[in-house]
């Protein structure tokens, strides 16, 4: 893509440009003049290239309580170019080109260097309204009033500020409109089949909910080499949509009759599911997916974003006696700085079908 380089001109100083700010739960965003201020230590600038809508997005534009926060400009799946950095940054100079990550990689604290997990501990995830460093913000309207930050990244707009945990370098011939859909929602998806689940050859896969985060499982558990991958969804025609992206087989939760979709899935499987995924965002749907693992080893993978308070009600009786795991992915179990760069490379390569390998390097 051809890149504008930035302007020294603009370096050390606040921006005024528009953005898409939330005003109110599930009011229409309002486009409008901003103030976004230079970065602070740690931080860079970034020019928005291309932005896209999550679901999380909309989750939070229509809550009500906290940690809902307005006026708050929303978006957090990007690709940008640096405009210009604060002190004490690495990695990256003006004019490259750079994707946001809302889950933090500072590369340095335990939880970064160590190979089991994604999970930074210097910069824990939350969705703050704030700068992770110092809790404040770097937006303001042209009457000075604090407009908040969403999830480190804020993308709808021209310009945000970001800290350097929160930004990985890539490759600027990668089309925008393709990469900027590695921030959240490819990568979610994507890794959590190859590095959360570490899905192998020959297994079988059930996704519940084939959305934008399942239609990812799914080409995630085709690269890593599943065989069977059962989609589950209310609406029968993402089965044609999902077939694109390896789904093999589909269950519409709608039309189970008098059995539940678990059952469904386990008649299917012969007794269960190697891995299932929930993508929705339910707690009775993660109780479906996790009773339709197979008894022994099956992995059930909660991705879905479900209300705050929300409550699982496991037997723990069962939980001893079935031998199976249940387990989160934040971001897919990716490290950014170092996995996006990989998928990258995949999507220009032409998505090899190679397997991918679930051991992480470094």
């Amino acid at each position: 893509m051809d890149i504008e380089k930035p302007s020294n001109k603009t370096a050390g100083k606040p921006i005024q440009c528009r953005a898409a700010i939330a005003t109110a739960p599930g009011e229409p965003l309002v486009i409008d003049e901003v103030i976004v201020d230079p970065p602070n230590s740690h931080e860079v600038r970034v020019r928005i290239i291309c932005t896209s809508l999550c679901h999380s997005d909309v989750t939070f534009w229509k809550m009500k309580d906290f940690p809902a926060v307005f006026p708050r400009i929303l978006g957090h799946e990007a690709i940008g170019v640096v405009e210009s950095v604060g002190e004490n940054v690495d990695g990256v100079v003006e004019g490259d080109v750079v994707i946001p990550h809302f889950l933090a990689d500072c590369t340095e604290c335990v939880g970064c260097r160590s190979k089991k997990g994604n999970l930074c501990s210097a910069f824990p995830f939350k969705i703050s309204p704030w700068m992770p460093r110092d809790q404040t913000s770097r937006f303001k309207d042209l009457r000075g009033e604090t407009i908040h930050h969403f999830v480190s990244v804020s993308s709808f707009s021209e310009y945000t500020v970001l800290d350097i945990a929160h930004v990985v370098k890539v490759d600027p011939t990668v089309p925008p409109n393709r990469a900027c859909l590695l921030s959240c929602g490819v990568s979610t998806g994507v890794g959590a089949a190859w590095r959360t689940a570490n899905v192998e050859v020959g297994s079988t896969v059930v996704i519940f909910g084939l959305g934008s985060i399942g239609l990812a499982v799914a080409e995630g558990a085709r690269l890593c080499g599943a065989t069977r991958i059962i989609g589950v969804d209310v609406i029968s025609e993402k089965f044609e949509i999902g077939k694109r992206f390896g789904v093999t087989e589909f269950v519409n939760s709608k039309n189970c009759g008098d059995k539940s979709v678990s059952q469904i899935i386990i008649d299917m499987t012969d007794g269960g599911a190697d891995y299932c995924f929930e993508c929705v965002g339910l707690a009775s749907l993660v109780q479906e997916a996790y009773a339709c693992c197979r008894k022994g080893w099956g992995k059930t993978i909660v991705l879905g974003v479900d209300q705050p308070g929300s409550q699982l009600s496991l037997s723990s009786f069962e939980v001893l006696h079935s031998g199976k795991i249940l387990m989160g992915s934040l971001f897919g179990g990716l490290k950014a700085k170092s996995d996006i760069p990989i998928l990258l490379k995949r999507y220009m390569d032409k998505w090899s079908y190679v397997p991918f390998s679930g051991t992480r390097a470094g």
